[in-house]
């Protein structure tokens, strides 16, 4: 996997009670996703390392499963890589995915989120993207944050977070 083209170390995924760091990044329509313009609604906003690979593959498609049990909870589920917007278009339609996929191929978003990190296999060290998953809150603000997730238990951890939540305010539907 390339390395990240910056320098700086990767700041620390921010906490819960602390404001998400705005993002604007293009989805698999090569279409604008904008945090600020999600305000009041709340995100479920995944990181994953490769669209079609077996892990993210699994982890898109359980999602997509329960997308009536997202869409009852009142989420809006976003789910950021570094692969192009059309790589992700592929994934989408292949999968059926019933969600945006974001485009981060800067790795700048995937950074402030900390998420851009050093990893090893089989004794090697590389950088990559840490599977994990942040809630947004309604109000802009990091609700929980689930590091270093495994894709078939994602969906569980996301929902036991979302139930220890305030409930989000009902017709807001936009999975």
């Amino acid at each position: 996997m390339p390395a990240s083209t910056s320098s700086a170390p990767t700041p620390a995924a921010p906490e819960p009670g602390k404001k998400a760091p705005s993002f604007s990044l293009k989805n698999q329509k090569d279409e604008t996703v904008k945090l600020a313009d999600l305000k009041g609604q709340r995100i479920v906003l995944y990181f994953y390392p490769k669209a079609d690979t077996p892990g993210c593959t699994t982890q898109a498609c359980s999602i997509r499963d329960r997308a009536k049990d997202y869409k009852k909870a009142g989420v809006t589920v976003l789910g950021v890589s570094a692969d192009e917007p059309e790589k992700l278009a592929a994934f989408k339609k292949k999968y059926k995915l019933p969600f945006d996929l974001l485009s981060d191929p800067s790795k700048k978003m995937i950074e402030r989120y900390g998420q851009w990190v050093e990893k090893s296999m089989y004794g090697k060290k590389y950088m990559g993207i840490q599977r994990s998953t942040f809630i947004i809150g309604p109000t802009g603000k990091i609700e929980a944050y689930l590091p270093k997730v495994q894709p078939k238990k994602h969906d569980d951890l996301v929902f036991k977070a979302l139930e220890s939540l305030t409930p989000q305010p009902s017709g807001i539907e936009n999975l």
